[in-house]
C-alpha cells in the first residue's frame, strides 16, 4: 500500500475508473448481444441503443474512436444483411 496522499487517492480513482468502464463495456456487449436475439421493430431499437452506446464509450474515453467505428460498421452490416 502506498504511504503518500496522492497516491492513495490516485488508487482510489484508478479503481473507481476501473469499475465504470468495466459497466460500460459490458452494458455495450450486452447491447450488442441483444441485437442478434431481437427480431423487427425491436431489433432496429437495439441497433440505435447500441450505437448510442458505442459514441457515448468514444466521448467517455472508454473506447478509441476507430475502434467504435470499426464496431458500428460491423454492426450495421449484420444488420443490413438481416433485413
Amino acid at each position: 500500500m502506498a504511504n503518500i496522499k496522492s497516491a492513495k487517492k490516485r488508487i482510489i480513482v484508478n479503481k473507481k475508473n476501473e469499475l465504470r468502464n468495466k459497466m460500460f463495456k459490458s452494458m455495450l456487449k450486452t447491447s450488442i448481444r441483444k441485437i442478434e436475439s431481437t427480431e423487427g421493430k425491436d431489433k432496429e431499437y437495439a441497433v440505435k441503443l447500441a450505437l448510442k452506446y458505442l459514441d457515448r464509450a468514444v466521448s467517455k474515453k472508454i473506447l478509441k474512436r476507430n475502434t467504435a467505428d470499426r464496431k458500428k460498421s460491423l454492426l450495421m452490416k449484420r444488420y443490413n444483411q438481416a433485413v
